[in-house]
């Protein structure tokens, strides 16, 4: 399917024989219908009403392991972290922590550049704070994405490569045991265009990619590998939001440059199936966020 694959995992979505052909692909109002099961807890990362993350813990004492969620839709403030809630809920329900993120987005005072990369950092480097408290194993965390969400969840693993002075990356970023990146955007100068959610590139950088290389050097994952973590690229067969040759594109060249990259494709799946905890695609989420965490889901 993509040239120079090395593992295409192709996962059927269907559960059996279709009758009357197989069900219409999910909508962005068929997830933002999704449940929203509350966290445990909602915890500031910093000042703006808009920085900070959700909590969810598994049953038992702990130290458990971490999955940071990040939320997409183009990187515009009108897409909050709510419709993530449902998957959160879900990976917990398996014996794992998630700490969702809410970050200031494009149009939110602050967002775009430089303050979205800002806070999702911070955000992420947020954990060592509350580890304490909560039980967290700081030596088993993995980041997991959605679009725009995707992008951001590859770019956590790639900052630590940034020059120690450079603003966007912290000053000690939290070690990852791998992104799993779920229809991510890995590469913003080829996504972008002049209308849907590339658009918002432009919006996200300040400027359209060509204008600011520095940027997208600074922004874009697939100019930052080798990111030094294994990577797994779900994407759904049918996804016309961010087809699937965007995660082949990038995987082939971050093996090329040295990292454990491959991509999962999800047959007959969308865009937004990949984040319903009630669709087959699930199961194809949950065995990348454990294989990356080294355990087994309780389910």
């Amino acid at each position: 399917m993509f040239e120079g694959l090395v593992v295409a995992l192709v996962v059927s979505a269907g559960g059996g024989p279709a009758v009357s052909g197989p069900p219409p692909l999910m909508t962005a109002g068929d997830v933002a219908d999704l449940p929203r099961p509350p966290a445990h807890v909602r915890i500031e990362y910093g000042p703006d009403p808009l920085q900070f993350g959700e909590l969810r813990l598994p049953d038992g004492d702990g130290p458990h392991p971490v999955v940071i969620v990040i939320h997409g839709g183009c990187w515009l403030a009108e897409y909050d972290l709510g419709y993530m809630a449902a998957l959160a809920d879900a990976l917990t329900a398996g014996g794992v922590a998630t700490w969702s993120l809410e970050y200031r987005r494009v149009g939110d005072e602050g967002g775009g550049w430089p303050g979205t990369f800002q806070d999702v950092a911070a955000a992420a480097d947020f954990l060592r704070t509350i580890a304490p408290e909560y039980g967290l194993d700081l030596n088993r965390v993995a980041a997991l994405g959605h679009s725009a969400g995707g992008h951001l969840a590859l770019w956590l693993a790639g900052r630590s490569g940034l020059p120690a002075d450079d603003p966007l990356r912290g000053g000690s970023p939290l070690p990852l045991a791998g992104v799993v990146s779920l229809a991510g955007i890995p590469d913003l100068a080829a996504y972008a265009a002049p209308s849907g959610c590339g658009a918002a590139v432009a919006e996200l950088l300040g400027a359209e990619p060509d204008e600011v290389p520095e940027r997208v050097r600074r922004g874009s994952p697939i100019a930052m590998v080798p990111l030094g973590v294994p990577l797994i690229m779900i994407t759904g067969e049918l996804d016309w939001i961010v087809p699937a040759e965007q995660a082949g594109e990038f995987a082939a060249e971050a093996r090329r440059e040295g990292d454990a990259a491959e991509v999962r494709v999800v047959e007959g799946a969308g865009h937004f199936e990949l984040v319903n905890p009630a669709h087959p695609a699930f199961e194809t989420v949950r065995a990348g966020v454990f294989e990356l965490l080294g355990g087994r889901s309780r389910n």
